[in-house]
């Protein structure tokens, strides 16, 4: 098989050493900097590179040969990291890297990559697609705290619930080697690869295969806007990285020099998660932190890439942008200026429904706090609140208006609860463990039935009374120490005491964060999955939940009553926040109850709804 990397770092040879031999490769003259070899290796093999023999160059884009971006001369080289024994070094004391592009690294991100033959693996069932849709639902997951076994086998055993529920899609957080076992995903540094105590890339298949027989489609959170150079070798082979003030800072390097590399480095990840291991999707994090300043933008390119790949497999591939700016250029198709993405997170939604439960305005919430429903009624009829108006918490203008007539309301993803809302708290607290199930339901009720896309974050469809909290066991104490101060400055400037935040090292943050799966069954927890169960099934049903068009859904509400209405062609979805009964004057026919949390009775003829206190109803038209 032909082993290849590009090194421009390497000054005069670059060495394989697979399994016990050496092979010396040479410089491809078809492309700059790369180098390749032919060796036979079996599914598994382990192996690595040396540059030079001496571990190579800077590498990280300041020039000051230290490789590493502060000038502190810390670079990271493997030491304290999780390599098997043995596996760091080569001959004369040279580091043994692993391959930039390793598809698996069964000891860690700094350990030895292992050939990986994807042809080696036999798929069950053919698998047509499942594009995003106004039936779509998202699930997300983590797999490390979906069971307390933490793998994707295990998770995979538990994916008849959510086709029970009706999610058509599982949205898995990332899976890339993490320097330790436990973590959010977000620091992995192996972008081709699955964490290995997960299952390794075998059980990512596994679990795909048992997603797509029960008819749900597979997302995937990636980053590229960093890749954790405290626990990569990246920089030891190009310029991986630029700028930045420290390590775990580091900009990953998208329009500098060496830049088309690195672009089609991530690019080519990309691609591998929806060929290789037939993802159907693919949520893409932080993308307002990647730094590009080139003509084409690297999201643009990367959707057009997807767009090929799913052209070539015959079955759809979508992206979802998780951003904070509030650009709908961002999914504005290409051919339009746009940058082509398919949809995006849709934070303001998320914010305006949280401050109306909870009251709440402290940080992010500061902008939704003075007229809740108000701001919850912009966000069903407009998707963004901000849209180039002041921003209080920001102290300046912030976003762009969204074009209602002619953008589909599934671009936009929404959501009650999510693994950033909930985990950036500081004790990790959902909004089971501070609301009454009535207003649980009504959160449900404005989610499902919404515009946008809907989301459901793990747990959060019976009322988990686990919290989901910040846990790590990086094995870099100063990348933990940074990490932690980080989230204690966020926890402050929110108005949380920083001495109540759990030690995200502690084994029992991470055991505290799992599902327990025996609630579902239980008291309340089984009441309020029916809910979630029916409104689905609703949404599927009736196409006036799926139409995609925004400038014609209608809001009402009352900020001192406490109660908001909204109509989605011939269905009105009705909820009362308040501690009181509401009596809500609707306009137009006779109505009929679809669905409603408590038993409710239809609007008389007064056309005058009489909605519980911290209850919720979905009516339609009486036949």
């Amino acid at each position: 098989m032909q082993f290849e990397v590009w090194a421009p770092q390497a000054q005069d040879r670059v060495t394989l050493q697979l399994e016990g031999s050496t092979h010396a490769l040479e410089r491809d003259p078809e492309r700059r900097d790369w180098w390749v070899t032919e060796a036979e290796a079996e599914h598994g093999a382990r192996y690595g590179f040396l540059l030079d023999g001496d571990g190579g160059g800077d590498g990280d884009g300041d020039g000051d040969g230290d490789g590493d971006d502060d000038g502190d001369g810390d670079a990271s080289s493997g030491a304290g990291s999780d390599a098997a024994p043995g596996s760091g070094s080569g001959s004369a004391g040279a580091l043994l890297l692993p391959d930039p592009r390793s598809l698996r690294q069964p000891d860690g991100p700094n350990g030895l990559s292992a050939v990986v033959d994807h042809e080696a693996y036999t798929w069950r069932t053919p698998w047509p697609g499942k594009p995003l849709t106004g039936t779509s639902v998202l699930y997300e997951l983590h797999v490390g705290t979906f069971t307390r076994e933490g793998t994707l086998d295990a998770a995979a055993q538990r994916l008849g619930h959510l086709a029970e529920l009706g999610a058509t899609h599982v949205q898995l957080m990332p899976l890339c080697p993490l320097p330790g076992r436990h973590g959010w995903g977000y620091e992995g540094g192996s972008p081709w690869a699955v964490h290995e105590p997960y299952g390794g890339p075998d059980a990512l298949k596994r679990f795909v295969n048992t997603a797509h027989e029960l008819g749900l489609g597979v997302v995937l959170d990636v980053v590229h806007h960093r890749l954790d150079p405290s626990h990569t070798q990246l920089a030891s082979y190009g310029p991986y990285f630029v700028g930045g003030s420290g390590p775990s800072a580091s900009a990953v390097n998208l329009d500098a020099q060496g830049s088309d590399e690195v672009r089609s480095y991530l690019i080519g990840s990309a691609l591998s998660w929806l060929r290789d291991f037939r993802i159907d999707g693919l949520r893409l994090d932080s993308v307002d932190a990647l730094c590009d300043t080139r003509a084409c933008h690297f999201l643009e390119e990367l959707s057009g890439e997807v767009d090929v790949l799913a052209a070539e497999l015959g079955r759809p591939l979508f992206l979802v942008a998780d951003s904070d700016q509030r650009d709908p250029r961002l999914t504005t198709p290409r051919q339009e200026g746009g940058l082509g993405v398919h949809a995006q997170w849709n934070e303001d939604f998320h914010h305006a429904l949280h401050t109306a439960l909870t009251g709440e305005e402290q940080g992010p919430y500061a902008d939704f706090a003075p007229s809740p429903l108000k701001a919850l009624g912009k966000t069903l009829t407009s998707a963004f609140f901000h849209d180039g108006g002041y921003s209080t918490a920001r102290g300046r203008s912030h976003g762009r208006p969204v074009d209602r007539e002619r953008t589909p309301a599934h671009r936009f993803v929404g959501y009650a609860q999510s693994h950033a809302q909930v985990g950036r708290r500081a004790q990790g607290d959902r909004l089971s463990a501070s609301l009454a199930p009535g207003l649980l339901a009504c959160a449900a009720a404005l989610t499902l039935t919404s515009p946008c896309t809907p989301m459901v974050f793990m747990g959060e469809e019976w009322a988990a009374g686990t919290p989901w909290q910040f846990f790590t066991d990086h094995p870099d104490p100063e990348s933990v120490a940074a990490v932690h101060r980080a989230h204690k400055r966020e926890f402050a400037a929110q108005g949380w005491d920083a001495r109540e935040i759990p030690d995200p090292l502690d084994p029992e943050t991470r055991n505290r964060s799992c599902l327990n799966w025996d609630e579902p069954q239980n008291e309340h927890h089984a009441r309020v999955l029916a809910w979630y169960r029916s409104l689905i099934a609703l949404r599927r049903g009736q196409p006036d939940l799926r139409d995609p068009d925004l400038a014609s859904v209608r809001v009402a509400y009352d900020e001192t009553a406490r109660w908001l209405v909204f109509r989605r062609g011939d269905l009105r979805i009705a909820v009362n926040l308040g501690k009181e009964p509401a009596a809500i004057p609707l306009l137009g026919g006779k109505a009929c109850v679809l669905a409603s949390w408590d038993p409710i009775e239809a609007p008389a003829a007064d056309g005058v709804l009489h909605l519980p206190a911290e209850s919720c109803v979905v009516l339609g038209p009486l036949q």
